[in-house]
């Protein structure tokens, strides 16, 4: 009885199941009808799963565990930086999970979409002031955007 539950507890590995190939985060009043919107399409087209938030997700202060667990369960995330992506409470969080779970896993890549924005603009310095009473949050959403910006990725001024 012992060595059995030896073996399969030796034996015995969390395997993580992937649902979508691709998470899109983005800032909806920048680039949902346009860019994102084409991006998704092309992506299916393609074959692959990808996930676009929709409108029916419930909005907040915090990421909804739905959108986190999209994240978690993504192989790729694709982070389009836009005008005012760094303005949103939202977006920030989604941001900081998005990292965090790159951090765990070495095979889950990011990539970034410099949208309209200079990839070295410090556009998070102007909404610092906003978030002030939450230090750590903005420190957590602080560190998140300085590793996604030192990516390699597109910048698209058009």
């Amino acid at each position: 009885m012992a060595a059995s539950h030896t073996s399969s507890s030796s034996t015995h590995h969390q395997i993580l199941q992937t649902k979508y190939d691709v998470f899109l985060s983005f800032r909806g009043e920048d680039t949902r009808n346009n860019f994102t919107d084409h991006l998704h399409v092309a992506l299916i087209r393609n074959g692959f799963v990808a996930f676009k938030d929709d409108e029916t997700l419930d909005r907040g202060n915090e990421i909804s565990s739905e959108l986190s667990k999209a994240i978690e369960e993504s192989n790729v995330s694709i982070v389009i930086l836009s005008k005012n992506y760094a303005s949103s409470p939202w977006c920030l969080d989604e941001l900081a999970k998005i990292v965090e779970c790159g951090n765990k896993r070495n095979d889950r890549k990011v990539f970034a979409v410099f949208y309209g924005v200079d990839p070295t603009d410090r556009v998070f310095a102007k909404y610092e002031e906003e978030f002030k009473e939450n230090h750590e949050k903005v420190l957590k959403w602080r560190a998140a955007l300085t590793r996604v910006a030192s990516l390699a990725g597109w910048h698209l001024q058009n």
